[in-house]
């Protein structure tokens, strides 16, 4: 007899952990409170233009096929991958720019205009910081930390000490790195988990790292193309997904999971997944008995200010994705992590349109603009229209700064926004943090909340904010430690 598995949200993880354990025999539901799937990876259509939502950077494109793969079916008959070239722009207020190239020796050549010596310094950094990477990939990104004993003992630790982790990205960098302007593009990268470069492990100049080595892909027709692959996948396996299914609690008998209550009606399960954000989850779906200080005392990362435009010209100084690094880029990044907003803000701009023309009419440019901002817990700011304008205000002017873009306002057809509020009441995003659960020493690895609740039988979490981390790669290496975790459980 077919095992039953409820899976709380259709984001990612929810709907890879459901692909994974339909494949295994299992009878899978997925129960959705909003009316689209994808959870934060979603989209934005209107009039002809289509926005990626949140997730934009799709790096190591072999962890978006590996679950095709790993069911026997062929990645390419869902997806399509198109190759990014240069895969970054970097703007600087003095009106240069740099390009970075999947070729390597391109790259170098762009680094020489600026220094020779920062060339060779980059060649370092990428060979030291390989083999970090190569450690983390094998040891624990890919490895499940539910015991004790499975992240302290000597192995574990002597591979963790190899990483030394104490040192910050800014530091770290300034090991091999003189100039400035290349060490804010770096330290930029880094903080797409949410961390500050300059107080936060150099663990995570793995993210530029991973870049260079691998490249940046798009997938054609936009993320939210992934998200329909996974659809269709689950719908060829015969399971289930419920939309506008808000799940009000997950039902508990004798410190066991015995399924969920949505819509006023029960659902029995042998098992429960929780894809909703950790925090979110046991707070508002689980017993307050179960409730532990440790859940209490997380810290969560910053939130996102994201401006979707359309604009009726084609910008052919802008690629893909986007830098603008302010000068003072130190106090355009620390700023929000105090609850502050930045008046001189460092921007990511993202055009999926300009190699991909599924994203906006004909002669037409579909851009997003992302500033880091405080969650809804560093900061009182409301959020209301005339906020909301003022910040777009700066960033529009901060944009007119790059060359050729000086007429950006003229030709905006379309504009909508995404706040804090919008990710906390949307999608459940704990204080509206856009990288849910921050990524400091002491919320990684064994210390993030597990994949498998400690009080509760038969209850497991995916999704970014349990191990090994946020971001779709990290999320979809979490379906896997998922599918493993409950075959053993089972076994």
């Amino acid at each position: 007899m077919k095992k039953n598995a409820i899976i709380v949200g259709a984001g990612i993880g929810g709907m890879a952990t459901a692909i994974r354990l339909l494949n295994r025999g299992f009878k899978v539901q997925i129960f959705e409170k909003e009316k689209s799937i994808g959870g934060k990876v979603n989209i934005l259509e209107k009039d002809g233009f289509k926005f990626d939502l949140t997730a934009s950077i799709l790096m190591t494109p072999d962890i978006y096929k590996e679950i095709f793969f790993d069911i026997g079916k062929n990645p390419d008959h869902y997806l399509n991958f198109l190759k990014i070239d240069p895969f970054y722009r970097v703007f600087f207020e003095t009106g240069s720019y740099m390009d970075f190239y999947e070729n390597i020796n391109k790259t170098i050549e762009s680094i020489e205009a600026i220094s020779t010596e920062d060339s060779i310094g980059y060649m370092k950094f990428i060979d030291k910081t390989y083999e970090k990477y190569k450690i983390a990939d094998e040891n624990f990104l890919r490895c499940n930390f539910d015991s004790f004993n499975s992240f302290f003992n000597i192995g574990t630790l002597r591979k963790a000490l190899k990483l030394k982790p104490l040192k910050s990205t800014y530091n770290y960098l300034k090991n091999y790195i003189k100039d400035e302007r290349l060490i804010s593009f770096l330290c930029f990268q880094a903080m797409y988990i949410g961390v500050s470069p300059f107080k936060e492990s150099n663990v995570y100049t793995l993210i530029p790292l991973v870049s260079q080595l691998y490249g940046l892909r798009l997938i054609e027709g936009g993320m939210y193309s992934y998200i329909n692959a996974l659809k269709k996948v689950i719908e060829e396996l015969e399971g289930e997904i419920y939309t506008n299914a808000k799940v009000d609690k997950v039902l508990i008998k004798e410190g066991v999971a015995q399924g969920i209550v949505s819509n006023n009606n029960i659902y029995k399960s042998d098992i429960v997944i929780c894809n909703a954000e950790y925090s979110y989850a046991v707070e508002e779906l689980i017993d307050e008995e179960f409730i532990t200080l440790k859940d209490r005392a997380l810290k969560h990362s910053p939130s996102v200010f994201i401006i979707y435009l359309g604009l009726d010209k084609k910008y052919e100084n802008l690629k893909v994705h986007n830098h603008f690094l302010s000068k003072n880029f130190r106090n355009s990044i620390e700023s929000f992590f105090h609850g502050e907003m930045c008046s001189e803000p460092s921007i990511y701009i993202y055009s999926p349109s300009r190699i991909d023309s599924n994203m906006a009419p004909n002669g037409c440019e579909a851009i997003n603009v992302m500033i880091r901002v405080p969650n809804l817990m560093q900061s009182n700011g409301k959020w209301d229209e005339g906020y909301k304008k003022n910040i777009r205000n700066i960033l529009i002017d901060k944009i007119k700064m790059i060359q050729g873009f000086e007429d950006i306002e003229e030709h905006i057809i379309l504009e909508e926004y995404l706040t804090p509020y919008d990710l906390r009441e949307r999608f459940n995003a704990y204080g509206g943090a856009a990288f849910s659960i921050s990524h400091n020493l002491f919320q990684t690895n064994y210390f993030r909340p597990h994949i498998k609740h400690k009080k509760i039988k038969n209850l497991y979490f995916t999704g970014g904010s349990v191990h090994p981390g946020t971001g779709v790669s990290l999320v979809l290496l979490n379906s896997k430690l998922v599918e493993e975790s409950v075959m053993r459980d089972i076994k």
